[in-house]
C-alpha cells in the first residue's frame, strides 16, 4: 500500500531544497499546502519584460496518483492569455507524470515556457519599433516625392485639364482670335517691303550713298584664276583652303 503522506513530506523536503528561498509552506495538515515563486532565466537581460508568477500547490490525499491542485496567486508582466497557457501546460504534464513526484517537473516547464514568453515579448517590441520607424520614412519620403506620374494618369489629368479651360473660355465668351496674333518674325516674312535694301530707306530720309570708283579701276588687271591654278602647279599636294 502506497504511504502517501511519506511521498509527499519527502517530494517537499526536495523541494526546499531546491528552492529555498522562493518556496513558501503555507499548511502542513491534512495535506501540504505551499506557493513557489517562479522565475523565467535571464529576466535581469529583460527589465521591460521580466515575468514572474507565485504558483500554489495544494496535494490531494492521493498524490501523485492525482493531480495537485493548481493556482496562480500573483504575477508580474503577464496577461490573462499567457496566464491560461502556462495553466494548460502545467496540467498537460501532471496528466503525463501521474504516480511519480511531478513539481520539480512543472516547475521547470512553467520556467521554460515563460522564459519564450519573456524573449518573445521583447522581440515583438523591437519590431514594432523597427515597423513605426520604417513607416514614417516611408510617409516622410511619400510626401516630399509626391504622386508618381504615369501616361495613364497624365493623359487623365491633360483631359480633365482640358476641359477646364475649354468650359472656363465658354463662360467667359473668350475670343481664340486675340491669342492668335502673328508674331514678329511671321510679320517679317510675310510683309515683302521689308526686302528692300538700307539704300532705299537713306535715299527716303534725303541721304546718298557716295562710293569711290577709284578703289575698283585696277580690278581687271587681276587674273584671280590663274594664280590660284600656278598655286596648284607648284605645288602637287596642295589643296584648297591650305593658307600657310
Amino acid at each position: 500500500m502506497t504511504d502517501y503522506a511519506e511521498d509527499q513530506k519527502n517530494e517537499i523536503e526536495a523541494l526546499q531544497s531546491i528552492y529555498p528561498d522562493e518556496i513558501e509552506i503555507l499548511q502542513e495538515e491534512p495535506q501540504y499546502m505551499f506557493k513557489i515563486k517562479v522565475v523565467p532565466q535571464d529576466a535581469e537581460n529583460f527589465p521591460d519584460h521580466a515575468m514572474s508568477a507565485e504558483i500554489q500547490f495544494s496535494y490531494t490525499s492521493d498524490y501523485p496518483d492525482s493531480a495537485p491542485l493548481i493556482e496562480f496567486v500573483s504575477n508580474d508582466n503577464m496577461d490573462d492569455g499567457q496566464l491560461d497557457s502556462l495553466m494548460d501546460l502545467m496540467k498537460t504534464q501532471a496528466e503525463e507524470n501521474l504516480g511519480m513526484a511531478m513539481i520539480f517537473t512543472l516547475i521547470s516547464a512553467v520556467q521554460e515556457h515563460m522564459t519564450d514568453m519573456m524573449e518573445k515579448a521583447a522581440k515583438d517590441k523591437v519590431e514594432a519599433e523597427e515597423r513605426r520607424v520604417r513607416e514614417e520614412e516611408e510617409a516622410e519620403r511619400k510626401r516630399f516625392e509626391g504622386t508618381r506620374v504615369t501616361v495613364e494618369t497624365f493623359m487623365a489629368w491633360k483631359l480633365k485639364f482640358d476641359a477646364e479651360i475649354a468650359e472656363m473660355r465658354r463662360l467667359k465668351g473668350y475670343d481664340d482670335s486675340a491669342a492668335k496674333k502673328p508674331t514678329g518674325k511671321a510679320l517679317f516674312l510675310s510683309d515683302n517691303t521689308m526686302n528692300d535694301s538700307d539704300v532705299k530707306f537713306l535715299q527716303a530720309e534725303g541721304d546718298t550713298l557716295e562710293v569711290d570708283e577709284s578703289l575698283f579701276e585696277n580690278m581687271g588687271d587681276l587674273d584671280l584664276d590663274d594664280d590660284f591654278d600656278d598655286d596648284d602647279d607648284d605645288d602637287p599636294d596642295y589643296t584648297p583652303g591650305d593658307d600657310d
